[in-house]
């Protein structure tokens, strides 16, 4: 960027301080948590913006995306940094458009929709919706930091997919708002089944400035800890739990040992070799669950309400991907997978994974349910990382016996294992930034006009 460009970018705000070009809030500005693969640490590590732009409007997010179109200046999207896929990293510099300003709840419906601006945070959001009788149908386990834009632009499902799918199933998101990177940019409303055209695009073809996302009565939850001597018999229990229909859960996760070792600050709740199974439920079925968490031959070491976000400790605090982050904090070798297994053949998966890789591969299970109600034991387990070539020959394994691979060590939308098949990403990019400028070579598919 030249100073003109910059000069010219800082006009389009109305107030110069939300133009940051302070080198060091620059760089921290322009990273995620890509560092979780090792892979994409080395891919990633030297990429920065040249400035930071924080709109507080969608007029102004209107005037930044003029201006940079006019003058050829990239422009990446950013909410919290929670991500895990260098989504938010700039590869070729430009503007960072931070959009944790634009940060407004304004409405929850009387049927349950939350119309947010797309900085919000999904905590606070949370908690609103909790005050007037609704809760979030799935969040990550970044919940307190991450914000509901980058949750729908970079991530998939989480906390309460056991029982409401992903962001991507049944209409979790009614409808969202996107502003175009043309000569003149359109605000474009999508609705229904036409808001998979900017889902999990990574800002690459739009740039969200108001959601309309669908939530769920609340609930009050219990959470509780189970230990079981084995994998098998933690898995079983997971299942029955995750698969009844009887069961109101939120949460329901299964971790080989030794994943429990590395959850240091919550050590009381776990046992010296054997696997464990978090859930929540809901709280006036903790005693029927803890009844039947004893009879499977497993010991509750932990069954208490939950009374929110701030509940001590918050077992989601180490489940989803974060039980990867306290492997790390354990052992920097730890890096992870995404996978899918299949919910017939998931028991003779494991076994041949296990069989094949033995301690490489350490088992992590959420259960969630799919878009056509079946619900699956997906997987992020831990992996013991030598070589990037020994990480792609798991990665082709699992593919070999059945089991899915969202490959959380691609740059790309195409090669993370979230993009639509119909292409309706890369045509709705190639309607809605014709020259290529949002976030530019993280759709790989795209050839510029």
């Amino acid at each position: 960027m030249t100073s003109d460009d910059l000069q010219a970018v800082t006009a389009c705000v109305s107030d110069a301080d939300r133009v940051i070009t302070n080198a060091q809030i620059v760089q921290r500005l322009s990273r995620d948590f890509y560092w979780y693969s090792p892979v994409l640490k080395k891919l990633l590590d030297d990429k920065v913006a040249e400035v930071v732009v924080q709109p507080v409007s969608t007029a102004e997010v209107v005037k930044v995306l003029a201006c940079c179109y006019a003058r050829g200046v990239p422009v990446t999207a950013r909410g919290a940094g929670t991500g895990n896929y260098g989504q938010a990293i700039p590869l070729h510099g430009g503007v960072v458009l931070d959009l944790l300003r634009m940060d407004a709840i304004e409405e929850i419906t009387g049927d349950g929709v939350a119309v947010v601006e797309p900085g919000v945070r999904l905590g606070v959001l949370e908690n609103a919706a909790r005050a007037v009788g609704w809760e979030l149908r799935c969040y990550p386990s970044t919940i307190v930091k991450a914000s509901v834009g980058g949750f729908l632009g970079g991530g998939s499902g989480g906390i309460g997919s056991v029982a409401h799918g992903g962001l991507r199933s049944f209409a979790t998101v009614r409808a969202v708002e996107v502003v175009t990177m043309e000569a003149e940019p359109r605000v474009v409303l999508h609705k229904g089944e036409a808001v998979h055209e900017v889902l999990h695009a990574w800002g690459t073809n739009g740039i969200m400035t108001k959601v309309w996302l669908a939530l769920t009565p609340a609930v009050a939850w219990a959470q509780c800890a189970v230990a079981f001597a084995s994998f098998d018999a933690a898995f079983d229990f997971g299942e029955k739990i995750a698969c009844d229909e009887a069961w109101m859960k939120r949460l329901v996760t299964v971790f080989e040992w030794p994943i429990p070792s590395c959850f240091t600050s919550i050590a009381n709740v776990t046992r010296s070799g054997q696997a464990l199974v978090f859930l929540m439920i809901a709280e006036a079925q903790l005693e029927q669950l803890r009844a039947a968490a004893e009879a499977a031959g497993g010991e509750v070491t932990l069954a208490a309400p939950y009374s929110g976000l701030r509940t001590v400790p918050l077992l989601s605090d180490y489940t989803w991907n974060h039980t990867t982050l306290w492997a790390m904090k354990q052992d920097s070798a730890f890096t992870y997978l995404q996978c899918g297994f299949s919910a017939s053949q998931a028991r003779r998966q494991f076994a041949v994974l296990k069989e094949k890789f033995g301690d490489e591969l350490l088992l992590h299970l959420e259960f969630l349910k799919t878009g056509t109600g079946e619900v699956i034991p997906a997987a992020i387990p831990l992996v013991r990382f030598t070589t990037e070539e020994r990480l792609n020959e798991m990665i082709d394994f699992c593919r070999s016996i059945g089991v899915s691979v969202a490959n959380p060590h691609s740059n790309s939308v195409e090669g993370g294992g979230r993009y639509r098949e119909d292409n309706i990403q890369l045509l709705t990019k190639q309607r809605y930034d014709p020259r290529g400028l949002l976030n530019p070579g993280k759709m790989v598919t795209f050839q510029p006009q």
